[in-house]
């Protein structure tokens, strides 16, 4: 007597989507296609020609469909805190410090936070969509059933000789990188790089750009930077070496200059400049029938070059009043 088929195969039943689906677990596709037609000729047909590709064409979709989701809230969030920072609340204070450091106003230090934010947001949202539509791919490739261990491997041979070939590129944007996150100098700053020195014009992952004082535009790759001084942070200091004739009474001279480094200090167009009181170092340095009399000043980064022009010129007026002879030239011994 031959064996039925509940017999040989006991949980499928007759009229069941288990039957027609031929599977203990049919999948929810098949049982779609049976609840609809139920038809077991039909049903069979979808399970051995259809049911696999639909269901990896689903998982395909809804893999991207959750990646294209993450990323966009990954992206909408590393542009809200960019933005944030760019366009974050800045003191009163801050900002009466930033017209007297970048020239009346405050846009130059505006574009310097909303580039440095720009750039950094730009680069956190590359890394954020390289590692998850990165990761869905790599989910995509094995529901496909293809062997990632030779992909791993030849994409690991290919990124290290593009990494090899380009080696002063990656140097250059991880520099750039590293630069911008400590925030070393930006838009407005009067730096020194050694090979040039000039305002910063505009500052890239790859590149910076300024522009020195004869109006030469230089371009510094950033991994070619080893040093940078930058004389727009925090405060500056204006230092001055006033040369005088050897037979000049030091302290009257000493005196003379304190003077006007006050007055100067007090001016009203002058006094949000200088953060200190004005310093007389006395004597630096003795050369031939000269003497060098030293004069500081504590001023707005930046501001250095403003401040010593205007007191070389109250200072040669002051000397004239008083009778004071500058020396004609100075070389510190």
């Amino acid at each position: 007597m031959p064996l039925s088929l509940h017999a040989l195969l006991p949980w499928a039943q007759t009229g069941t989507p288990e039957q027609a689906c031929q599977s203990k677990d049919p999948s929810v596709g098949c049982r779609l296609v049976w609840s609809v037609s139920h038809n077991e000729d039909f049903t069979r047909f979808y399970k051995t020609w259809l049911d696999r590709p639909l269901n990896l064409l689903l998982t395909i979709i809804l893999t991207l469909a959750v990646a294209l989701v993450l990323r966009a809230i990954a992206h909408r969030m590393i542009t809200r805190v960019t933005l944030r920072m760019a366009e974050s609340t800045v003191s009163e204070k801050a900002r009466e410090r930033a017209r007297t450091v970048y020239d009346g106003s405050p846009a130059l230090l505006n574009q310097r936070r909303a580039q440095r934010a720009k750039t950094v947001g730009s680069v956190l949202r590359s890394i954020a969509s390289v590692v998850i539509m990165g990761t869905a791919l790599f989910s995509i490739l094995g529901q496909i059933g293809l062997n990632l261990t030779p992909v791993l491997a030849s994409a690991t041979v290919i990124g290290a000789a593009v990494g090899f070939g380009a080696q002063n590129i990656v140097k250059d944007v991880l520099a750039g990188l590293f630069m911008l996150l400590e925030d070393q100098y930006g838009v407005g700053d009067v730096i020194d790089v050694g090979s040039a020195k000039g305002t910063v014009e505009a500052v890239t992952l790859r590149v910076t750009r300024m522009r020195d004082v004869n109006g030469v535009v230089w371009y510094v790759p950033n991994g070619e930077i080893k040093k940078v001084g930058n004389e727009s942070q925090n405060w500056g200091r204006a230092v001055l070496d006033i040369p005088v004739d050897i037979n000049e009474d030091p302290d009257k001279v000493s005196e003379i200059l304190k003077r006007t480094a006050d007055a100067l200090a007090a001016d009203p167009d002058w006094k949000e400049i200088v953060l200190e009181e004005p310093s007389v170092w006395g004597v630096q340095a003795l050369a031939g029938d000269s003497m060098i009399i030293r004069v500081v000043l504590k001023t707005a980064p930046g501001r250095q070059g403003d401040i010593a022009r205007e007191l070389r010129e109250r200072v040669k007026k002051a000397f004239d009043e008083a009778g004071v002879s500058v020396a004609a030239s100075a070389s510190p011994a």
